[in-house]
């Protein structure tokens, strides 16, 4: 089940002329110290504002791993496991598990530590999103390959896999289900 199809310059499907890049090529982190300005009502960190950042991240790694400009297509999954707090230092790290054709799978850990204690990070949220590579016209463009460099790179790749076999299977019940309310005369 590998849909790493790409195309040669002559446009035919087969081995890709761009060469693969390894996982760790685009990796990064991105750090912020959390203020008063991206609480909520409740006097945590707003979720939109650690969703921001987990793009941020996950749209450098894309960029970089395409050599270009890459938009976001989905973000499935953001999981907020623990409340950040004023004053937390946020790392956001992200990295490329999967690509396609003109798509990347990135995905992004959420860490928080105080900003003034020695203590380790805590896991406090992930998220995995999809970006399209695009040129100048914003229309697709050809990834290079991820090359999955660890045993956990690996896996991330084949969950990578699963994950986008069940993005296009939504896609596609959803659509049918659409089509059959139609036919029904069900408009909504």
């Amino acid at each position: 089940m590998t849909d790493q199809a790409h195309v040669t310059e002559s446009g035919d499907p087969g081995t890709p002329d761009i060469p693969g890049k390894p996982t760790s090529a685009s990796r990064t982190t991105l750090s912020h110290i959390m203020t008063h300005n991206d609480t909520n009502l409740l006097g945590t960190v707003h979720g939109g504002v650690i969703m921001k950042l987990v793009d941020d991240a996950a749209g450098a790694v894309a960029g970089r791993h395409s050599g270009g400009p890459a938009v976001t297509a989905s973000m499935d999954e953001m999981v907020f496991l623990e409340p950040v707090r004023v004053g937390d230092l946020v790392h956001v790290k992200a990295q490329v598990n999967w690509t396609g054709r003109t798509s990347m799978e990135v995905g992004v850990r959420v860490l928080a530590e105080r900003w003034n204690e020695s203590t380790a990070a805590t896991q406090v949220g992930s998220a995995y999103l999809v970006f399209a590579a695009v040129d100048a016209d914003g229309k697709p463009r050809v990834v290079p390959p991820v090359a999955p460099e660890s045993e956990r790179d690996k896996r991330r790749y084949q969950e990578a896999q699963i994950r986008r076999t069940h993005r296009l299977a939504r896609r596609e019940a959803i659509r049918e289900l659409r089509a059959r309310r139609i036919a029904d005369g069900i408009v909504d």
